[in-house]
């Protein structure tokens, strides 16, 4: 399997970025992804909204701007009612519209299990587009978005956790990431891409991987989900956190006066998290953020290190 012919396509499969980009001409280039995912939360109007910002978010971490949606829908009819399909689109809807994209259609499958994402269509300068694993030595790092979804949706499932905790993570991943993206044009980031799957750990070791940099972490620096610490200490800790701790683990010197719990959040999959910038002028561009009404977190430097993350 290749990436493609000629030297149009711009990031193919052969790199971890988060969407392809293909040029057009000189001063357009194509930005293209595709993601579902199965439900996060029970009320099917937020999780048609989360599933659309999780799939957008890739558009925005490459710098680009979503043009088209088209719906991916793997419903089980027999199981549900139509009246809960139609929620699910309605809010995927909202949040492609509030991206300023147009959705023009999609395909659907009867399954055994819920799932439902878009396949989205951005455009980008192609000298202008972000890739995830070409950080700078003294680059800030930003994270956009507080860490654990993971955790809370899992606490949630369990009859853990109360509405408010419920309310704060559905709020957060229902959140596009728009703001933070189109903001940090201005500071030409050196790297960037989304939190999801792999957590913070798996995503920032994507963006060391092949670039010979490395990064110093400072934990007490992480934005948390106000409940997190709580339910992570009951265990509510879901599988994938250990399968990333296994997978990316051996990549991080922590620091003993890292809290144990903090560390197992830092693998925690996210859903529609934020984005990881690696930013010269960091803290302008937090401060910008701020006054749109968007927190981001300084949490770290990038170094020469070599793909080492020094957690502190």
């Amino acid at each position: 399997m290749t990436a493609g012919k000629g030297d149009k396509v711009l990031v193919g499969i052969e790199s971890s970025d988060d969407a392809g980009v293909i040029e057009l001409n000189e001063e357009t280039a194509l930005v293209q992804t595709v993601d579902f995912i199965t439900p996060i939360v029970d009320e099917p109007y937020s999780f048609g909204r989360i599933a659309a910002a999780n799939s957008l978010s890739d558009v925005y971490a490459m710098g680009g701007t979503p043009l088209t949606a088209l719906n991916v829908c793997l419903f089980p009819v027999a199981k549900l009612k139509s009246e809960i399909f139609r929620k699910i689109l309605a809010g995927a809807l909202s949040a492609v519209e509030e991206a300023g994209a147009f959705l023009i259609g999609g395909h659907s499958i009867d399954d055994k299990e819920l799932k439902f994402g878009l396949s989205v269509t951005g455009i980008v300068h192609p000298h202008k587009f972000w890739r995830n694993n070409t950080p700078e030595t003294g680059c800030g790092i930003v994270l956009t978005k507080p860490l654990g979804t993971g955790i809370v949706s899992t606490a949630v499932k369990a009859g853990m956790a109360d509405e408010k905790d419920e309310a704060e993570i559905i709020l957060s991943m229902s959140f596009l990431n728009k703001t933070a993206s189109e903001t940090a044009k201005k500071y030409s980031p050196s790297a960037c891409t989304d939190v999801t799957g792999f957590g913070l750990i798996g995503h920032l070791s994507e963006m060391l991987g092949g670039s010979g940099k490395g990064a110093v972490i400072r934990s007490s620096e992480i934005p948390l989900f106000s409940s997190v610490l709580e339910h992570a200490s009951f265990g509510m800790i879901p599988g994938g956190a250990g399968a990333n701790k296994k997978a990316f683990g051996c990549q991080v010197d922590r620091s003993s006066r890292v809290d144990d719990l903090v560390f197992e959040i830092l693998f925690d999959p996210q859903t529609s998290g934020g984005l990881l910038l690696a930013l010269k002028d960091a803290r302008e561009y937090i401060e910008d953020l701020a006054s749109k009404g968007v927190k981001g977190s300084l949490i770290g430097e990038i170094t020469e290190n070599k793909g080492r993350i020094e957690l502190i």
